[in-house]
């Protein structure tokens, strides 16, 4: 789900309450303050205009500046309700100091500036005609002349939220970035199907996909209010991904924590926004679900391809990251089999009718892969072999053993794999610990008690009888 009006520290927000505009116009400009000192969490933000859309949670545009990394980037936004639907900084961020300014100029530019008028954002709009910015009732950010003509709009301009009733067509995708990652997520639509891809560099893993059936070609994809509609150039429906609740579909987004994708509508009860879809229902589907060279068990817990030397010295894990990512080196490696494993991760180079010491052979020989998974079985009245060769080792999971596939990792020689048992934490080994010692005295002086006192009783009924 997209980033939330939320943050950590200090927050600076102003609202207009009734006294703003429907929309701005050539000439002006508004000024948003920056500290002179980076403060962690800081959000600056300014509220410039709401939607007249009656319908709630409503539209509104905000000109920000939020600290990022020591640093303040400077963006235009779009919130419906506290979700952030739209960023002029998703893709590129513009970075500022004393003041973020957002102006849209005489001759139709909307710009964002920092100090000394440097422009670090854009429309291109110059020389159009342009009038006025507004926000449509859908959510569209849009730059129009006299003549209600739009110029520019944001919805040409995807991040990682799709509107309901916004269109993406063919070869565009919705983009996500995790943070303090290097990989990121991506949301494409394609000829023959939508589906969602994990890059690293200038690796691409699908790990989820859609295809309309009979093999029919996709144009564009729209937002509808039951789910996703897919249409050929016919504008002809071909496909739906349906949600389940009959409700009015907000909004579909790609979130940039897990990698899931998911439609949105929001809820009057909770008023709150839920999802009424997910590509993914299996935390183990995800591809980073656990670090690289970490294992989704059953229990979705996350586990360590732990490597031992014969002297029993650990020598790589996933916590410590420490096994190379590529072997181009003189280091000798073997390929290590991982029993009852698979990666949810495809579209990795494969080759086929090949065994799977072959396999292993294919990989060893290329020194930038790192993994295969060779798979095997019968495909009507004849038998099939395919080999997957990986750059990247991630989207592990467990699997029910028997399946006929097996998964190797390279690995320096010397080694063999021993896998961690998802880790407990040793305060909660030593609480228990203590609890049951402590229940353990009291059951223990419980029965104590009830035999001296059982002795005491009988001793005192002897003397009386005496």
């Amino acid at each position: 789900m997209p980033t939330k009006l939320i943050c950590s520290s200090l927050v600076l927000v102003l609202v207009c309450h009734g006294i703003c505009d429907s929309a701005i116009r050539v000439g002006h400009r508004v000024s948003l303050a920056i500290p002179l000192e980076y403060s962690d969490g800081f959000i600056g933000r300014a509220f410039l205009m709401d939607s007249a859309d009656k319908m709630e949670p409503s539209f509104r545009v905000a000109l920000s500046a939020e600290a990022d990394n020591g640093k303040y980037s400077c963006s235009l936004e779009v919130f419906l309700g506290d979700v952030k639907v739209w960023n002029s900084g998703h893709h590129s961020k513009f970075y500022t100091f004393d003041v973020c300014v957002l102006e849209l100029t005489l001759d139709g530019d909307l710009q964002l500036k920092g100090p000394k008028d440097r422009v670090g954002w854009r429309t291109g709009t110059s020389g159009q005609g342009v009038e006025r910015l507004q926000i449509l009732r859908t959510g569209n950010l849009v730059l129009v002349d006299v003549l209600n003509q739009i110029k520019w709009q944001s919805f040409n301009f995807p991040t990682d939220v799709m509107l309901w009733g916004q269109r993406l067509d063919v070869s565009t995708w919705l983009t996500s970035f995790p943070r303090n990652s290097t990989s990121f997520y991506t949301f494409e639509i394609r000829h023959d199907m939508v589906a969602l891809y994990l890059n690293s560099g200038k690796l691409k893993y699908s790990y989820w996909e859609f295809k309309p059936s009979k093999n029919r070609n996709i144009t564009f994809v729209e937002l509808g209010t039951r789910g996703l509609e897919l249409f050929n150039d016919k504008h002809k429906k071909i496909a739906q991904i349906a949600s389940w609740k009959v409700q009015r579909m907000r909004f579909l987004a790609l979130g940039n924590m897990t990698g899931n994708l998911g439609i949105y509508f929001y809820s009057p009860t909770t008023q709150k926004f839920e999802a009424s879809f997910q590509a993914l229902n299996s935390t183990c589907d995800l591809p980073l679900a656990c670090k690289p060279y970490g294992i989704c068990t059953f229990s979705h817990a996350c586990s360590c391809i732990r490597l031992l030397t014969k002297a029993n010295n650990m020598v790589s894990n996933c916590n410590e990251g420490n096994i190379p990512s590529h072997f181009c080196g003189r280091t000798q490696v073997k390929m290590l089999e991982l029993d009852g494993v698979i990666s949810v991760l495809k579209d990795a180079p494969k080759r086929v009718n090949v065994t799977k010491t072959t396999c292993a052979d294919l990989c060893l020989n290329d020194c930038k892969c790192v993994a295969a998974l060779h798979s095997y079985g019968n495909y009507g009245d004849s038998s099939f072999e395919e080999c997957s060769l990986y750059r990247l080792v991630a989207g592990i999971k467990q699997v029910e053993r028997g399946l006929q596939s097996s998964y190797m990792v390279k690995v320096p020689k010397g080694s063999w794999y021993h896998q961690s048992k998802p880790s407990v934490k040793k305060w909660v080994l030593i609480v228990v610990g203590v609890v049951d010692g402590l229940i353990i005295i009291l059951v223990l002086g419980g029965l104590a008690y009830y035999f001296i006192h059982k002795r005491r009783n009988n001793s005192s009924a002897t003397g009386n009888n005496t």
